[in-house]
């Protein structure tokens, strides 16, 4: 009987001890997920964003998949500041987009930023980083770069509290240099955002990736609604997620209607 009670024991030990690490386990995980995000978070995460979206162009019969690899990494500066490079390089295939082009594949134009971050937020919560965006012409092929040299100023306020995360991205590009036949760039980008991430690490988002083109006077607003999980295959952690999108302005020459997400995000933790 005592060795019986003895292995009770154990066992109920154990099963205290699993659902223990299982509940330290989601709340890292949770935890996690509130990092993604926050766009200065010291996390290094590589996001593979893929993106589809049809009835593009005038004739509204274009279609185009964009594969967005994001590399986020922070640096820390010192005790109080760290330095967040976060870089955007499109892979591109698409169809129908210029008339008369046919189809065109490869890779385009890298968008690079480069936040000061400081380490705390304010004495309000308010979490903020700023500091340079560059383009650079990288497009393998004509009609997928603007074959201009860029460059301007970017930043980011958000506030975590609760499980929700809301704020807002912003930047503006002018080109400096480049290809003299083509148009100059002068562009804003704004994206406000508010995301709720559960206990359980599942984060609903809504945001919008909203661009100005001064130039030419046209707005490009896609709403995007999608929905993420942090989770673990093997040893690696990642989160994988997908979501809609409504072009709620467009220029003739851009996307109509619906598209969809799907991101896969590799995250390495310190």
């Amino acid at each position: 009987m005592g060795t019986t009670y003895k292995q009770k024991l154990i066992a109920a030990a154990l099963a205290m001890s699993g659902l223990a690490t299982q509940a330290v386990a989601q709340e890292d995980a949770a935890e996690l997920a509130k990092k993604l995000s926050n766009p200065v978070a010291a996390l290094i995460s590589v996001p593979l964003q893929l993106n589809y979206d049809d009835r593009i162009g005038s004739a509204e019969s274009g279609k185009k998949w964009l594969l967005n690899i994001q590399p986020v990494v922070p640096i820390t500066l010192n005790d109080d500041w760290n330095l967040i490079s976060r870089t955007i390089l499109p892979v591109v295939s698409q169809k129908d987009i210029v008339p008369g082009a046919g189809s065109q594949s490869g890779i385009g134009d890298i968008v690079q930023s480069v936040f000061f971050s400081p380490k705390a937020p304010t004495a309000g919560g308010w979490i903020l980083g700023a500091g340079p965006v560059f383009l650079l012409p990288t497009g393998s092929d004509d009609l997928l770069s603007g074959k201009k040299w860029g460059a301007g100023p970017t930043a980011v306020l958000l506030k975590q509290e609760s499980g929700w995360t809301y704020g807002a991205l912003g930047n503006h590009i002018w080109s400096f240099a480049g290809d003299s036949a083509r148009p100059d760039i002068s562009t804003t980008f704004l994206q406000p955002f508010l995301s709720y991430t559960t206990p359980a690490a599942w984060t609903y988002a809504v945001n919008t990736e909203s661009t100005y083109d001064w130039k030419n006077n046209q707005w490009s607003v896609p709403l995007n609604l999608f929905v993420s999980k942090v989770t673990k295959v093997g040893s690696q952690l990642m989160s994988v997620g997908g979501g809609v999108r409504y072009w709620a302005a467009s220029p003739d020459s851009g996307a109509h209607g619906w598209g969809f997400r799907l991101v896969v995000t590799l995250l390495f933790p310190k």
